[in-house]
């Protein structure tokens, strides 16, 4: 069905993605509703997550298309953020670093393929003084930017308020709506019957004085992968381990492997507190990237989920694409590569 003002919206999910989706159809005229299970946001996968925005490094060595949706989106992000007001968004930079030779080694592949030019461990440590000695080689990208999602997902929650209701869906059948979109993460699966399952992750935060770090750090040591997200009021995420798991227990594992690469690379993070463990659960697809469009052919059931690893860079693109769908009844053609119909 399409119009703008008589269209009666449902949002199934009420994580960044569901309420970009639904801020923008609300803006544009629709009546919205959005059903979430947890507004406190303790089971969304924004809640979790550190909030990169980072094209070049996640479609590296992916699904090709997927690059393309990614810059789009990434070219969203300062107008969106803009347009929501404080949100933590910083254009510093990030910084990906190797601690060892093999690490180095492997970390050359993806500089080249970003056309990254490598640092020496000196130049790492004349951008970012806290950097260890050890440090071997690194880049500088300076389009990688961040942004807080916690204070995102505030910011639309308050712009949608009256519109959100705490509501577990579990048949789509029990919506009453012109268009249902469905944003529920990896819950999509069971009120779909498409293959987005749980990928689970474990994230760390960090309190301590600020200014210890300027810039996102991206990397690896001893063949531990690490990001630290550095936050203006001192807070530095850690994250993320990447488990085929959906229970949600925090493991001692999985923190020792973070904090390690951690002090590693930045052994001035030692005198910061643990303020938080978290488990969370990226909706994943067999191939990685987001499944965008209609479910079938009656055209009243769109599908906004499986963003993976990528729910935070691609939730203003999301927003628009899906919208214009909803609203014109015409899609972008660059959701062709994802629409549900390539895994039925």
């Amino acid at each position: 069905m399409t119009g703008t003002a008589m269209t009666r919206v449902a949002l199934v999910g009420g994580g960044i993605i569901g309420l970009s989706i639904a801020a923008e159809l609300l803006e544009r005229g629709a009546d919205v509703t959005v059903y979430d299970s947890a507004p406190d946001g303790s089971d969304g996968a924004w809640h979790v997550a550190a909030g990169m925005l980072a094209p070049g490094g996640e479609s590296a060595f992916e699904y090709p298309h997927l690059t393309r949706l990614l810059e789009a989106g990434h070219e969203l992000w300062p107008s969106f953020a803009a347009g929501l007001g404080d949100v933590g968004y910083d254009r510093a930079g990030t910084l990906s670093l190797a601690l060892t030779a093999d690490d180095a080694a492997e970390a050359a592949r993806e500089w080249k393929h970003q056309k990254l030019t490598s640092l020496t461990g000196s130049q790492v440590r004349d951008l970012e003084p806290a950097i260890s000695p050890r440090v071997r080689a690194g880049a500088y990208a300076a389009a990688e930017h961040q942004v807080d999602p916690r204070k995102v997902v505030a910011v639309l929650r308050a712009r949608l308020a009256g519109r959100i209701t705490q509501r577990q869906v579990t048949e789509l059948s029990e919506v009453d709506a012109d268009v249902i979109i469905v944003a529920a993460g990896s819950r999509t699966a069971a009120l779909t019957g498409l293959p987005i399952r749980p990928v689970k992750g474990q994230v760390l935060r960090l309190r301590g004085e600020p200014g210890l770090l300027k810039h996102v750090i991206d990397g690896a040591a001893d063949g531990r992968h690490v990001y630290l997200v550095p936050r203006a009021d001192g807070e530095v995420v850690v994250g993320a381990t990447q488990e085929e798991r959906a229970d949600r227990m925090p493991t001692a594992g999985g923190v020792h492997d973070l904090l390690r690469a951690a002090l590693d690379l930045v052994p001035g993070l030692a005198e910061h507190e643990l303020a938080e463990v978290t488990v969370g659960h990226r909706p994943g697809t067999p191939d990685n990237a987001p499944i965008l469009g209609f479910l079938d052919d009656d055209r009243r059931v769109v599908v906004a989920a499986g963003h993976f690893r990528n729910g935070i860079l691609l939730a203003p693109i999301t927003a628009r694409l899906i919208a214009d769908l909803v609203l014109t009844g015409s899609a972008d053609p660059i959701l062709d590569a994802f629409g549900p119909g390539r895994f039925r």
